[in-house]
């Protein structure tokens, strides 16, 4: 017998799935487009926090999970011998202008209190990276908690890790036990439908994967674009977020727009050739917040969406606490992150 059956097979649902098989119970992950086949199959990978300011239970949760992240994906490499593409190196995101530096040393002071102390805010002089983070003010701001994360290569590696584990992973099969709806975009056009109104709505992404080392680089976020330096060589851009679109799956001048910005943003990727390009949907629930607890409809059964651009920076925590209140009924989502929010 299963205790626990998840449907879908990208990072949340596997992070359940993970989290539930690490407290001893038995999972069974059913997905008929296979692993990493939506958002979960992107390339950027930019596990970021929000600013350390006007603190909230969505910042703290994040914060916590973004703590948790190391040790997460190393017991999963260690589970499955894959290297999952972590790494914790900072961020840097250039001043625009010397009348900003002075907020950004305020952050400084804030993200003392809300990190902890583990980690740090700070402005810098832009010289160190000249060539890959040049600033119009000569000034950075670096940060020590942001890391980065293949997101193709993260959810093979989880699901490995299931499977090494014991656990079961497939397209197709018989839910048996507790069951985990982590369906994505087509799970929020289900509970919307049930529900007769919105309760979220896949957003377009287009982003792409470059051929330049810059491994060991923190990434580097500026005018909306993350760069992203990973372990295998490579470097990734993007991205775009498109709530009109044609077709959800393939590219264009939008993202040749985008590669052409982070040439500009950063000269050390001015002749960089380009690998790959991707598009696909990422979820986003209405209340913006990812959307987990139980399900409103079904008994014994649970939600794991809605990550957007956040899901894996979310997905160690809520693994966590979805494994809480799905083995032991205990519940500590907070309110706003809950399917009631947004229905």
């Amino acid at each position: 017998m299963v205790d626990v059956t998840i449907y879908g097979a990208g990072v949340f649902g596997l992070s359940v799935a993970w989290a539930c098989q690490c407290r001893g119970a038995d999972v069974r992950v059913i997905d008929p487009n296979g692993i990493a086949a939506g958002a979960s199959g992107g390339v950027v990978g930019a596990l970021a926090p929000h600013v350390p300011e006007n603190w909230n239970d969505k910042k703290q949760f994040q914060f916590e999970s973004l703590t948790m992240a190391e040790a997460f994906w190393a017991e999963v490499s260690d589970a499955c011998g894959m290297d999952a593409g972590y790494g914790r190196l900072g961020r840097l995101q250039p001043i625009l202008e010397e009348g900003q530096i002075a907020l950004a040393k305020q952050r400084a002071e804030t993200a003392k209190t809300f990190w902890q102390g583990q980690f740090h805010w700070r402005v810098i002089e832009a010289d160190t990276f000249a060539n890959f983070a040049p600033s119009p003010s000569g000034y950075l701001i670096e940060d020590s908690l942001s890391a980065r994360i293949h997101p193709r290569r993260a959810t093979h590696a989880l699901a490995q890790a299931i499977r090494a584990n014991g656990g079961e992973i497939s397209l197709e099969g018989r839910a048996e036990g507790a069951v985990v709806w982590a369906t994505g975009v087509a799970g929020l056009e289900a509970l919307s439908n049930q529900n007769g109104r919105p309760a979220g709505l896949g957003v377009k992404g287009q982003a792409a994967l470059l051929d330049f080392d810059g491994r060991g680089m923190p990434q580097l976020f500026a005018d909306s674009l993350h760069i992203i330096p990973h372990a295998d060589g490579t470097t990734a851009i993007g991205s775009t977020s498109e709530r009109e679109y044609s077709d959800p799956s393939t590219t264009d001048e939008q993202i040749d727009a985008i590669i052409a910005r982070a040439r500009h943003l950063c000269p050390a990727l001015k002749s960089a050739p380009v690998l790959e390009k991707w598009a696909g949907l990422r979820p986003r629930a209405r209340s913006r917040a990812p959307m987990i607890g139980r399900h409103p409809t079904q008994a014994n059964a649970f939600i794991a969406n809605g990550g957007f651009k956040i899901g894996f920076g979310m997905a160690p925590k809520i693994g966590a606490v979805m494994a809480d209140l799905i083995l032991d009924g205990h519940d500590s989502i907070p309110e706003s992150f809950k399917p009631e929010a947004s229905l």
